[in-house]
């Protein structure tokens, strides 16, 4: 009886330990998941501010544009009346 008792001890004491081990390497795989994933999310960040950046910029002057045309009555000059001066 204190055999099958100890074999039992002995089963339960190595299936944790094995379980213990898992759960460390699922431990060490998620958090390394983690960090890549929090620097991508910091990559995107940067694009994202670079992107809001840029739109402003040309939806600036698009819109500066359509006030001259539109308000001023302005108009892009034709090819025949560019003239370029040489020093």
């Amino acid at each position: 009886m204190t055999r099958v008792l100890l074999f039992i001890v002995i089963v339960a004491n190595i299936a944790t330990a094995i379980g213990v081990v898992y759960a460390r390497h699922q431990h060490r795989v998620l958090f390394v998941q983690l960090n890549k994933l929090d620097r991508e999310r910091d990559e995107l960040n940067i694009e994202f501010g670079r992107l809001q950046l840029e739109q402003a910029t040309v939806g600036e002057s698009t819109r500066v544009e359509q006030i001259a045309r539109d308000r001023l009555g302005m108009k892009s000059p034709e090819s025949a009346d560019i003239v370029v001066i040489r020093p």
